[in-house]
């Protein structure tokens, strides 16, 4: 395989086997509009949505490819009147299935099915802890306490529950109150995560990014929240990579452990990769997902570490961080091949630590809600 006269190696030449995940789109239908929504800001359509018997073959060969999770995912999942027979083939071949939802489509009875179809996670996500501004900022009235409600249900059923909190500076002074509503439903443990900037975040980034000093405060929090819960409650904590030192290890790497494949069946080495638009993404229409995993130009264009330039291609932690973001590394310099400028080593690094503090200063502008038929000809 080559790419501009270099021969890219296969997943095999890296020594990589099966992938781990795969997080399956079901549908970018979605009754909320959250502004830091991770779909791309150009929204797939339901007459392009992959059947249940092409979702059903797609479950069949991540099963053969030796892949143990799905995660069932959107926009919102269950807007798909067939996802009982989703999960119910999930169970069938053998994987375990969790459902990433924001539940306010849900009714007590249709987790009962799930349930008893085999489904073997929630993760019920939450815009804040305050109903009004929870509502504000998912874009639908009422959405906070059915999620309440849809919670208890969940647990009721004795599925393991994870409640997804998505913090950014119109919601951090309620970080504790986040952690507390988890111990209070029961959850087994809690996601933490500052907004990442991609696709419909990126356009609403100035309405998201925490000072430094916000920053410092809610990881002081959680820290002592680990401490004090500890065999209680499991808590993972993201911060804003505009932040860090050094670059997230992004997916476990480009192509190395997850798949992810959109509601027209495009696979994807990660959900914001489309932001890469140079990429051709194979479908699972045309090709196999073997050979997409082993063979796709896209997966295999930044795996491993010889597409990496200097300084990520002399640093000790290249097998480490694997080079950090590459969508954010497009987002942010232009080049996906360039160094994230999350890490210190990038000579960008001060410039957008600099920026983001500078626009966390600044009066919030308005949300620009996820909507669709709303097309931009850039996610920047």
């Amino acid at each position: 395989m080559k790419n501009n006269n270099v021969t890219l190696k296969k997943a095999s030449d890296h020594g990589i086997e099966a992938p781990l995940a795969l997080l399956a789109e079901l549908s970018h239908r979605c009754p909320l509009q959250c502004p830091y929504c991770s779909n791309p800001v150009n929204l797939e359509k339901k007459s392009v949505e992959l059947t249940l018997d092409e979702w059903k073959s797609v479950i069949d060969q991540s099963v053969e490819i030796g892949i143990h999770q799905i995660h069932l995912s959107g926009g919102e999942p269950t807007v798909r009147t067939d996802l009982e027979e989703i999960v119910e083939h999930c169970t069938k071949k053998g994987l375990y299935s969790n459902l990433i939802t924001s539940g306010v489509l849900l009714d007590e009875g249709r987790v009962k099915r799930l349930e008893k179809l085999g489904l073997e996670h929630v993760q019920l996500s939450f815009q804040d802890t305050e109903n009004d501004n929870a509502d504000r900022i998912g874009g639908f009235k009422g959405g906070h306490s059915k999620k309440l409600e849809v919670a208890k249900w969940v647990r009721n059923v004795e599925l393991p529950l994870t409640v997804n909190c998505v913090v950014h500076r119109q919601n951090i002074e309620n970080l504790e109150n986040f952690i507390n509503m988890a111990m209070e439903l029961d959850a087994e443990r809690v996601e933490i995560a500052q907004v990442q900037y991609y696709g419909w975040a990126l356009k609403n980034r100035a309405a998201f990014i925490p000072t430094p000093e916000q920053l410092d405060h809610a990881t002081e929090i959680v820290e002592k929240a680990r401490i004090d819960l500890k065999g209680k409650l499991v808590i993972d904590y993201v911060i804003p990579d505009y932040y860090a030192k050094h670059p997230k290890n992004c997916m476990g790497g480009w192509g190395r452990r997850f798949l992810n494949m959109n509601p027209k069946g495009d696979v994807l080495p990660c959900h914001a990769a489309e932001t890469i638009s140079h990429l051709k993404f194979d479908n699972i229409r045309e090709k196999s997902l073997k050979w997409i995993w082993e063979n796709s130009e896209a997966f295999n264009l930044y795996r491993g570490t010889d597409w990496m330039p200097d300084p990520c291609k002399s640093c000790d932690r290249k097998e480490i961080d694997w080079g950090g973001c590459r969508c954010q590394a497009m987002a942010l310099t232009g080049d996906a091949k360039n160094t994230d400028p999350a890490c210190s080593l990038s000579p960008l690094h001060t410039e957008i630590f600099d920026m983001a503090a500078d626009e966390a200063k600044r009066p919030p502008p308005e949300f620009i809600y996820r909507k669709y038929g709303v097309r931009f000809n850039s996610p920047i």
